[in-house]
């Protein structure tokens, strides 16, 4: 069992176990251990986004790295899709990325991608951990002209906007659309306004001044409702907002709506669709992705899979089935055709460009699903047991599914990157849904914190 990883890396408090730069080094030394190339000497894409922390760890996984023989391709702040990127494109044996997401400023992480852009599966990240404190790591016997350097790749920022715009249609610009772009004092920052500046759009910037401390601080893809309350103040046409590290996006339409990653993947699937390119007719999203959005594709003849929560197991099962569009209601959405996990400037080009080509407003396009109630809870546990330890709570699931009916769902699970249970029930009716929610989050608290 992986006691370090989670469902997106290692992510915790920074300069607290697992998060301090102890940990950060020795898992620099099991990666450069487990993607040794002996043909050649190894090198490994090392990236962050904006926080602090990310100073420290980063030396620490380098050295780490170095001391085993490797090279690091230092990247600097950029978004986490950036750094899968470039993973591919300087043939790299891995790439590591530090950041912790949406979490606040004093949390951090470390995932890790493949030399071909993709997550490592779960088997690979257990045989890091366990070889993190082995004797295998502990005198590698690397000395002299054997041990590896770090080089700071300059141009980094570049390619990856160059890439990004190659992905929109090149007959198209955005010249005289309005966005209102929140970048959540993130890896954005500088990548985004770029971008959707060269293709011509008028931009109206929040969230692009970090200062270490204030990533995801009141602004960004948490709190699309601030880009919202902007969009109709300046009568703009939409409003994008972005993560801490740029791996996903939630909209707003012209009237301050919000637009959730379900109702962007309808948008996307259903335009695929009816250009032959939505491959096996098929949208891989997750357990917690809305009953509408499944009736909606139905009614189109597309077929909709999930999987458990995740980015990394939606990719998994795109890959496994042949397909090439998935994503998470959080807005983490992965055009496979493009870039091999969740992108949010990429996904953003994406809409804009079947705007463009439908000539409809982002709010005409959403009505493609009607969403069905849905009541999420989040419940902070002091410690994490199995769900079957807890008659009572099991009681309270096996009730509401009855009474749901068959028109409804319970979801409970744990969260992959804090301490907390998450209860999703949805149905025909948002008052019952509610009660039914709001007593069984009472019952998991009581049971998990007595």
């Amino acid at each position: 069992m992986r006691k370090l990883f989670g469902t997106d890396g290692i992510r915790g408090i920074a300069n607290v176990h697992p998060m301090t730069t102890e940990v950060a080094l020795q898992l620099g030394k099991g990666c450069a251990y487990i993607f040794k190339d002996k043909n050649r000497r190894h090198k490994i894409v090392v990236g962050k986004d904006t926080r602090l922390s990310g100073y420290m760890l980063e030396n620490a996984i380098t050295a780490g790295i170095c001391s085993m023989g490797g090279d690091v391709l230092l990247i600097g702040p950029l978004p986490t899709p950036g750094i899968a990127f470039l993973t591919q494109s300087m043939r790299a044996d891995a790439g590591i990325v530090i950041s912790a997401s949406h979490n606040p400023y004093q949390d951090n992480g470390i995932k890790i991608f493949s030399r071909n852009g993709f997550k490592l599966p779960d088997e690979v990240e257990e045989r890091i951990e366990s070889l993190m404190f082995a004797e295998t790591l502990a005198s590698p016997g690397i000395t002299a002209g054997q041990v590896g350097k770090a080089y700071r790749i300059e141009d980094a920022i570049g390619r990856y906007i160059v890439f990004l715009k190659n992905t929109f249609p090149p007959e198209m610009t955005l010249d005289g659309l309005h966005i209102v772009l929140d970048c959540a004092n993130g890896a954005t920052y500088k990548v985004a306004p770029t971008v959707f500046d060269e293709l011509g759009a008028r931009i109206t910037l929040m969230g692009a001044r970090p200062n270490g401390e204030n990533i995801n601080k009141n602004c960004g893809a948490l709190h699309p409702e601030l880009v919202g309350a902007v969009v109709r103040k300046k009568k703009a046409d939409l409003g994008i907002s972005f993560d801490g590290d740029g791996d996903r996006v939630i909209f707003c339409d012209e009237n301050g709506e919000v637009i959730d990653g379900d109702q962007v993947m309808a948008i996307c699937a259903d335009r695929m669709f009816k250009e032959k390119r939505l491959k096996r007719n098929t949208l891989v999203a997750t357990v917690m992705s809305n009953l509408g959005l499944e009736v909606a594709l139905r009614q189109r003849g597309i077929r909709m899979l999930r999987t458990q929560v995740g980015d990394r197991y939606v990719v998994e099962e795109m890959v496994r089935r042949g397909c090439n569009l998935g994503g998470e209601q959080s807005g983490h959405l992965v055009f496979l055709d493009h870039n091999t996990t969740g992108d949010g400037i990429l996904s953003a080009l994406q809409v804009l460009a079947i705007m463009l080509k439908e000539e409809k407003s982002l709010s005409d396009l959403s009505d493609i699903m009607e969403k069905y109630p849905q009541k999420l809870i989040n419940i902070r546990i002091r410690e994490r047991r199995r769900l079957e330890d807890f008659p009572g709570v099991v009681r309270q699931i096996n009730k509401v599914e009855q009474k749901l009916g068959g028109k409804g769902r319970i979801l409970v699970r744990f969260s992959g990157t804090e301490p907390l249970v998450r209860v999703m029930l949805e149905g025909e009716n948002e008052k019952m849904i509610t009660q039914l929610g709001e007593e069984t989050a009472q019952i998991i608290e009581r049971d998990f914190n007595a």
